[in-house]
């Protein structure tokens, strides 16, 4: 089982009962159901089609609020579905952060499933709607879309992690990661949805059915988001064809595969304490790196 942070706040499903209740009544009748907890958030399906989204640690509540501010406005142009909230929860005297009843989507985590590569387009397509310029009062984050120089030291950092235990930082990445710190930076902060790994999409049919975990949402360079192209898709082909239609220039593709090497550093080397899907994502993200860079 994964390693997680300690929850600030115990959630169950008498907890989930009594806000419903207070707030949205007309819900509180349907069937509940624990159905997942992450890092930051504890989840209960309501009836057949909704969750409730509960933050389970403080660094969360504002995730959650930004997720509520931003998603509305995006979704309605999106190929692919996300989770906007249908519902808003407020805080309370017993429970201290807002909260969301979100769709619930049938699918598998990518991570799990068949290969993509069949419907990499629709996805291209998802990014492009995604990637219009973003307004001023965009939500920020110090990580996800920034130039790949302020996260140089940290990504380095991993790199002297994994050296001892595995031989994925070969000499092929770190002169790919060297190229990519290097490369001209965005001029454009574009929406991102700023964490597009494998356990945020799901997929039912070989398809994407849905991207979810919208927490970091933010604005910045879209090398931030196209980083998934390795992260998602097995085909060498299927990749430079992704670039292709994306329409990305030569320092855009330095900037997005050294975005991917970063995504797979800590990945893997969070995986590698204790969640194994992640640990495959960083895995196979450095795999496919390998092929492209050969």
């Amino acid at each position: 089982m994964p390693k997680l942070p300690p929850a600030e706040v115990e959630i169950d499903a008498d907890l989930v009962r009594r806000l419903l209740e207070a707030q949205h009544p007309d819900l509180a009748g349907r069937p509940l159901m624990r159905v997942g907890e992450g890092w930051d958030n504890t989840m209960f399906r309501l009836g057949e089609d909704l969750v409730v989204r509960l933050p389970r640690r403080e660094v969360a509540a504002n995730l959650v609020r930004n997720e509520q501010r931003t998603l509305p406005t995006l979704a309605p142009r999106l190929p692919i579905p996300i989770p906007t909230p249908v519902r808003e929860g407020r805080p309370s005297e017993f429970y201290r952060w807002s909260w969301s009843v979100i769709p619930w989507f049938e699918g598998k985590e990518a991570v799990s499933s068949p290969s993509l590569d069949a419907d990499a387009e629709r996805f291209v397509d998802f990014l492009r709607a995604l990637h219009v310029p973003a307004p001023a009062d965009a939500p920020e984050n110090p990580v996800r879309g920034v130039p790949l120089a302020q996260r140089r030291e940290a990504i380095e950092t991993w790199f002297a992690a994994l050296r001892p235990k595995t031989n994925v930082v070969t000499a092929a990445i770190e002169a790919a990661w060297n190229d990519a710190v290097a490369a001209p930076i965005s001029e454009t902060d574009v929406w991102l949805h700023g964490d597009l790994h494998g356990r945020n999409v799901l997929v039912r049919d070989g398809r994407f059915a849905a991207i979810i975990d919208w927490g970091d949402v933010t604005s910045g360079d879209d090398a931030c988001d196209l980083a998934s192209i390795w992260m998602l898709f097995e085909d060498p082909a299927v990749r430079a064809n992704a670039l292709d239609r994306y329409g990305a220039d030569e320092p855009l593709r330095r900037r997005a595969l050294g975005s991917a090497i970063g995504f797979a550093a800590v990945l893997l080397a969070h995986g590698r304490q204790g969640d194994p899907l992640l640990a495959r994502i960083g895995a196979n993200t450095f795999r496919r790196l390998e092929a492209d860079l050969a």
